[in-house]
């Protein structure tokens, strides 16, 4: 770090580094500056001047966002250069950019979705004059149609760029500009096409008027109608944090939480605006599979007797549970109980992924989210992290435009960063082993990131000894990025069993908890328990409706091994239970009653047998441990998410994912421009 210079503010004398800008400086003295167009984020692009300041000497007030501490000019004698923020000079100016900017607003703030949460409604306010000196008629602007997600209003947009700056620098899809000057200036998309990037939700977050909006949440409801809730997404196993806001029972938008160390302040398109799925094609009650093949509504005490029926007549190795992708560890670490009581296995490994139990650097790794960034090299095995983990994909992208080089032994695809393509699959990865690795190789820091398409195969075991063994040699950081966001907290807990998924195929019973993406054997009986009627669901014979992560408080380990934890926004609809409350009652109804009677008599179990995990939010990182797996096979790696948009029961059952998958297949057929 540079030596810190000093500098007056406000008659205060501080210390800064000379490489902040004059709006940091100012942050961290305590002074509060007006911005519109600054974001911590986001490149400088000083266009909108709010943030003027006076520094003593200078002529007139200069934008303090796009001015280092290093260019400030002292006194003649040697004093610290001074900065005023209160000044009456700043005060005038301040006032004059806001009527400025809302010479052409339109001032339609009872009808903007934006309303009680908008930066120039609270700007106008502290800083401007309270009156306008112009009757000119106002300038209108056409809206241009960016998707089914984002709702845009462009009479309001003030040209901060913001919305320019996030899809070119962060999402790395550069699909909207600025044309024109002065008053015919506005924003666009290239071709008047939608946007096609995964994250663009973010830029309604960034509009500081009400220029972009949520289309789905327009006019549902205001900001101080709803109760928001911090939580955790599970659409991912990223982890993102998330507010969620509901009204009633009803879910009506999340929000992303800033957490540097996993999402930054971003949340993927997915986590955004699946929530009208939380509310569609759910189970509200038992059902029963009847002689006729059909399903018909029954009561909680006739499913639990159906259950005990056939469990009861099964071989006790004949009985299996597995958990699907978005299960707590309170309700596996439940149903695991509830299998060692009837003699049954568990399973949470229903991709067929290779994750050693036991060796907790195979299936989460030696390596932090937040190392992405300092990374020098960053090698990608069997992923398409766009897909799998879009937040993460922008974290990447991040790490590239600071300098780091990326390969890929997998798809070619479009990440939105260059690459060096290194092979598609087993070939590539075995020349990588075969070939070693170079003295300056390994004095550059690597990060490797492990995907399940890659360890998913007959030869998943192999794949990652192989990778392990790369690691090792050029003593690299090992990330496994997942897919489900319950996968590491099974792991952790040790719902598995000797054979993985292939015990399957001989199971008489399966107690089926939210595993849709799982095949279920033919001739088995299945008891599902989860939220949606999804494909879980209709190969069912018994149905126990469950709660979606926002109606249930619940533990979740994320792609690193953070353990975080959701809260309850809303409640379950008819009579759906949560998950663990479901498996107590079962348990008695089979006759022997599982060991605790709240959900923190079940937490304090699991931070019993895995101390780890109490520690909420902290990560545990492990030592590489090289397992064997035998020889690589052969053949390319392929993502396990074909549609973005559409990889689980909420998402399925969503209108709005639905528009956006159908959009993304029409833009992938498509060829635009001179493609």
């Amino acid at each position: 770090m540079a030596d810190l210079r000093k500098l007056v503010i406000d008659g205060e004398e501080f210390e800064f580094d000379p490489d902040l800008t004059v709006l940091q400086a100012c942050e961290e003295a305590g002074k509060e500056i007006p911005r519109f167009c600054y974001h911590e984020r986001l490149s400088i692009a000083g266009n909108c001047r709010m943030c003027l300041v006076e520094a003593v000497g200078a002529p007139k007030p200069m934008a303090s966002c796009a001015m280092q501490v290093k260019d400030l000019r002292g006194g003649r004698d040697g004093e610290p250069p001074e900065i005023r923020t209160d000044s009456a000079i700043v005060k005038k100016a301040r006032e004059g950019v806001m009527e400025f900017l809302l010479i052409n607003h339109p001032l339609d703030c009872p009808i903007c979705d934006q309303g009680g949460e908008c930066d120039l409604q609270d700007q106008a306010m502290a800083y401007g004059g309270g009156i306008s000196r112009f009757a000119e008629p106002k300038r209108a602007m056409a809206d241009i149609n960016l998707g089914p997600l984002i709702k845009t209003h462009m009479t309001r947009c003030i040209q901060c760029t913001r919305c320019v700056r996030f899809a070119t620098e962060i999402a790395g899809v550069p699909e909207m500009g600025c044309t024109g000057r002065g008053e015919d200036a506005e924003i666009v998309s290239y071709l008047d096409a939608a946007l096609g990037s995964e994250l663009q939700g973010n830029v309604i977050d960034l509009c500081p008027v009400g220029a972009l909006t949520s289309r789905p949440y327009a006019f549902s409801a205001r900001p101080w109608e709803l109760r928001k809730t911090e939580t955790i997404d599970v659409m991912d196993a990223l982890g993102s944090n998330i507010r969620v806001d509901a009204e009633g029972s009803t879910v009506r938008r999340v929000m992303p939480l800033n957490h540097d160390g996993i999402n930054e302040e971003w949340i993927s398109d997915k986590t955004r605006f699946a929530v009208d799925g939380l509310a569609r094609q759910r189970l509200d009650r038992p059902y029963i599979r009847g002689a006729d093949g059909k399903l018909a509504p029954a009561s909680w005490d006739a499913a639990f007797a159906a259950i005990k029926d056939k469990i009861g007549a099964a071989a006790p190795e004949k009985v299996m549970a597995v958990a699907g992708d978005l299960v707590s560890v309170e309700a596996m670490w439940a149903l695991k109980a509830l299998m060692a009581q009837v003699g049954g296995s568990t399973e949470c490994r229903t991709d067929g992924a290779a994750l050693p139990s036991g060796n907790r650097s195979g299936y989460v790794g030696t390596a932090k989210i937040e190392d992405i960034d300092t990374a020098d090299m960053i090698m990608l095995i069997g992923t398409n992290p766009r897909l799998e983990a879009a937040v993460l994909n922008a974290r990447i992208r991040g790490a590239w435009v600071r300098g780091a080089e990326i390969g890929v032994i997998g798809e070619a695809a479009d990440l939105t960063y260059e690459y060096a393509h290194m092979g598609a699959g087993r070939d590539a990865l075995r020349g990588l082993v075969d070939k070693g690795v170079s003295d300056e190789t390994r004095d550059k820091k690597t990060l490797v990131i492990l995907g399940q398409g890659a360890i998913s195969g007959a030869d998943g075991a192999a794949v990652l000894a192989a990778v392990q063994s790369f690691c090792a040699a050029s003593k690299s950081q090992l990330l496994v990025l997942h897919t489900a966001a319950s996968r590491v907290g099974g792991m952790d807990i040790g719902f598995t069993s000797e054979g993985g998924m292939a015990a399957l195929g001989g199971a008489q019973v399966v107690y089926n908890m939210g595993a849709d993406e799982a095949d279920m054997p033919s001739g088995a009986f299945v008891v599902y328990q989860g939220s949606h009627g999804d494909r879980g669901a209709h190969r069912a014979d018994v149905i126990l409706p469950g709660a979606t992560y926002t109606e249930q408080s619940g533990l979740y380990v994320n792609t690193e091994g953070r353990p975080q934890m959701t809260h309850r926004a809303a409640f379950p609809p008819g009579e759906a239970k949560e998950d663990w409350a479901i498996i107590r009652a079962l348990s008695e109804r089979l006759g022997e009653p599982l060991g605790f009677d709240t959900i923190e008599q079940i937490r304090a179990q699991v931070f019993e047998a895995a101390p780890h995990l109490a520690r909420l939010g902290a990560v545990e990182v492990a030592d590489l441990y090289v397992e064997t797996g035998g020889n690589l096979g052969d053949g390319d790696f392929t993502s396990p998410v074909g549609d973005f948009y559409l990889t689980n029961p909420i998402a399925r059952a969503s209108e709005t994912m639905a528009a956006c998958s159908k959009l993304a297949q029409e833009r992938a057929g498509h060829a635009l421009a001179a493609e």
